[in-house]
């Protein structure tokens, strides 16, 4: 599949857009499961600031990035018309190794639960198949007015 499809198929999913995508590709998803993945170039604007003499990916966005992972997988609910996505709740974040510039991390996410517009994920996202981040969180669905 070239870039291009797969680009768009995320922009498809979800309303992120650059500089705050966080998404470049869906390696697999299922029903319940998703696997994406993303390389961070080292261009990207916060290495300047956050840490400029060892620069490090921010905890929060690589949380982040498991939230659009899992906004992707349950953009066919949005499809329905349920509107889309909006995290309610982060739980037992655990990070375990820093992302560094030039890393390419896989983000896993699964739906373990969902009552009526509330679902609940768990996400683990690694770098070299070495867990980085893992964490929990929710979304309901919402309408967003223009």
């Amino acid at each position: 599949m070239p870039q291009v499809t797969r680009q768009a198929q995320i922009l498809d999913a979800i309303p992120h857009r650059e500089p705050f995508l966080l998404i470049d590709e869906i390696v697999e998803k299922d029903d319940s499961h998703i696997v994406c993945r993303k390389t961070f170039s080292g261009k990207e604007f916060w290495y300047a600031g956050h840490y400029p003499e060892f620069p490090l990916t921010p905890g929060v966005l690589l949380c982040e990035a498991g939230m659009q992972a899992g906004a992707v997988l349950l953009s066919r609910f949005a499809e329905e018309g349920n509107g889309v996505p909006v995290a309610t709740r982060i739980n037992e974040v655990r990070f375990k190794k820093p992302v560094l510039p030039g890393d390419t991390i896989d983000i896993s996410v699964d739906l373990t639960e969902r009552l009526a517009d509330a679902f609940f994920m768990s996400a683990k996202i690694t770098v070299d198949g070495k867990v980085a981040v893992r964490f929990s969180f929710a979304c309901t669905m919402t309408t967003i007015e223009a």
